[in-house]
C-alpha cells in the first residue's frame, strides 16, 4: 500500500472503534491479528475491544501523531476519559484522565495483522 492509502485506512479504523462498528471490525482486522506477540485472532482482538469500552465507556481514540512506512503504521494516541474501575492495576475509580498509547501495526493485505502497544501508565499514575 502506498503511505497516503495507508494512512487513510488507519484512519477508517480508528473512526471504526470510535463508533463501536464491531460488524466492520473484520475489513480493517485480519482474522490472524496478534497483539503484543499474543496471537487473539480477530473475535479476541474484539473483545478485548468490547473490554476496554466496559472499563471506559467514554472511550474516544484521538490520533495525535501518525507515520506510515507501507507496512507498517505508528501512532500516538491521545486518550482523555473516566475509566469506571481500576485500570491497567490502577484505582482511577472514575477520576478523568489524560494518557498516551504508542501502537505500531502492521498491516498484509490491507488489514491489521500485528499491533504492538505500550500504554504511558505513569502518566496515569501522576494524576491520581
Amino acid at each position: 500500500m502506498h503511505p497516503t492509502d495507508l494512512a487513510s485506512a488507519y484512519r477508517h479504523y480508528i473512526a471504526c472503534l470510535n463508533q463501536q462498528d464491531w460488524p466492520h471490525l473484520g475489513r480493517f482486522v485480519a482474522p490472524q491479528v496478534r497483539h503484543n506477540g499474543k496471537p487473539l485472532g480477530l473475535a479476541g482482538y474484539q473483545a478485548m475491544l468490547e473490554g476496554n469500552y466496559r472499563d471506559i465507556p467514554d472511550l474516544r481514540f484521538h490520533i495525535e501523531q501518525l507515520a506510515c512506512d507501507p507496512p507498517w503504521v505508528a501512532s500516538r494516541l491521545i486518550f482523555r476519559c473516566t475509566p469506571a474501575g481500576s485500570f491497567l492495576g490502577l484505582p482511577v475509580n472514575g477520576k478523568h484522565v489524560v494518557f498516551s498509547e504508542n501502537v505500531f501495526y502492521r498491516f498484509d493485505d490491507g488489514r491489521i495483522v500485528e499491533v504492538w502497544s505500550v500504554v504511558d501508565r505513569a502518566a496515569i499514575e501522576q494524576q491520581l
